[in-house]
């Protein structure tokens, strides 16, 4: 699973980091850091994160890297 937050977009809102602790966290008050692979075993949860984002800042590859090649995500 691939992961990845438009960071011009995030408001800080934290709902993900309340939801996907295991992917999302908040650095200081504003600060979001995230994992942009992270473990398939938090996928239902990194997914209502997304899904939460108040600004939708967060894209989620559905997929996964086994039925995908890296070379053919967008940029």
């Amino acid at each position: 699973m691939k992961v990845v937050v438009d960071l011009s977009r995030c408001e800080g809102y934290a709902q993900c980091a309340f939801l996907a602790p295991e992917a999302f966290r908040m650095h200081g008050e504003e600060a979001l850091m995230y994992d942009p692979s992270p473990d398939d075993a938090w996928r239902d949860q990194v997914l209502r994160a997304a899904a939460a984002c108040p600004v939708q800042a967060i894209l989620v590859d559905r997929l996964g890297a086994r039925h995908a090649p890296a070379e053919t995500w967008p940029s």
